[in-house]
C-alpha cells in the first residue's frame, strides 16, 4: 500500500476538482510512491499532530485543513508552517489535505454536522452543478418530530459541538424546525439559508455586521469555526476505513481548537 493509494481512495469520494480556486486541497508534502506504514487524522497540522505521527510511527497525516495554504518562500524555521514542513521531509511524513473539495462533496462535511444534529431529509443548501453532479456546499434539513425552542437547540448544539460559546443574532424565531447550515467560513450564505425557508443557520467566522443580515427573517448562529469542522476526523476516517481497512487508521487525539474561551 502506497500513499497514493489513500490520495486515490479520499478523491474519489472528494474529487479535487471540488475545491475552490484559492485551495490547496491534495497532497501538500511528501512521496506519492513511499509504503505506508500509517494514517493519523486531524482538523490542523500542528508540531504537537507531527509528533503524535511519529509516535505512532505514521508517515501519512490527512488534515482538513492545508498546511502550505500560502506558498512558502524559504523553508528556515522562522514560523510554525516552516518548521512543521521541515520536520516532516526529514521524518518522511507526507502531508495531504482535504478542505473546500470535502466541504462540497455530496456527503460531505455539512452533511456529517447535519447528522451530528439529528437532521432528517437533508439537500444541498447552495448546489455547484458545474463541477460535480450534487455537489455544493452547506445543508438544510428538517428536525425530527416538533418545532423545537430556538434556545433549546442551541443549547443541545452547543453540547454536541463542545463549543465554548455560540453568539447569535436576534431571535427573532421562538421555534425553529428547519434548520440550514454550513461547516467553516459562511457568512456570505445567510441569504440562501433565507431562501431556502430555514429558521435558523448555523455556521462560522461571522463578522459584527453579518448579525445585521438576518434583518428578522432567520437565526444566524456562529457555533466556531474549529468546532464545526471537527467532524472531518471521523467523516475522512469512515471514508479510509471503508476502502482500505488493512492498515493503523488513527484519529489524532491532539488536534485541539487554537481559539480559548473566558466565560
Amino acid at each position: 500500500m502506497k500513499i497514493r493509494d489513500v490520495a486515490t481512495v479520499i478523491e474519489e469520494f472528494a474529487p479535487l476538482q471540488l475545491q475552490e480556486t484559492y485551495d490547496n486541497s491534495g497532497l501538500n508534502i511528501g512521496f506519492p510512491d513511499a509504503e505506508l506504514t500509517g494514517v493519523l487524522i486531524c482538523v490542523d497540522v500542528t508540531e504537537t499532530v507531527v509528533d503524535e505521527a511519529i509516535g505512532h510511527r505514521a508517515n501519512l497525516i490527512v488534515s482538513h485543513h492545508p498546511l502550505l495554504f500560502h506558498p512558502l518562500r524559504r523553508i528556515v524555521g522562522a514560523d510554525a508552517s516552516q518548521r512543521i514542513a521541515a520536520r516532516c521531509l526529514i521524518a518522511g511524513i507526507s502531508l495531504y489535505a482535504a478542505h473546500t473539495n470535502l466541504d462540497s462533496a455530496d456527503g460531505g462535511m455539512s452533511f456529517r454536522l447535519g447528522q451530528l444534529l439529528g437532521l432528517q431529509n437533508m439537500r444541498t443548501l447552495k448546489p455547484n452543478p458545474e463541477t460535480v453532479p450534487e455537489s455544493g456546499f452547506g445543508i438544510v434539513g428538517e428536525l425530527p418530530g416538533r418545532a423545537r425552542p430556538t434556545l433549546e437547540f442551541l443549547r443541545e448544539t452547543k453540547r454536541l459541538l463542545n463549543c465554548g460559546a455560540i453568539r447569535y443574532s436576534a431571535l427573532c424565531r421562538e421555534t425553529v424546525s428547519r434548520i440550514a447550515l454550513c461547516t467553516g467560513a459562511g457568512a456570505s450564505m445567510i441569504e440562501d439559508a433565507v431562501a431556502a425557508g430555514a429558521d435558523l443557520y448555523l455556521s462560522s467566522d461571522f463578522k459584527y455586521n453579518d448579525f445585521y443580515t438576518p434583518d428578522g427573517r432567520i437565526v444566524a448562529a456562529d457555533v466556531g469555526h474549529f468546532e464545526s469542522e471537527y467532524c472531518a476526523i471521523a467523516l475522512l476516517h469512515d471514508i479510509i476505513t471503508k476502502k482500505i481497512a488493512t492498515f493503523a487508521v488513527r484519529k489524532s487525539e491532539h488536534s485541539i481548537n487554537p481559539v480559548n474561551y473566558l466565560v
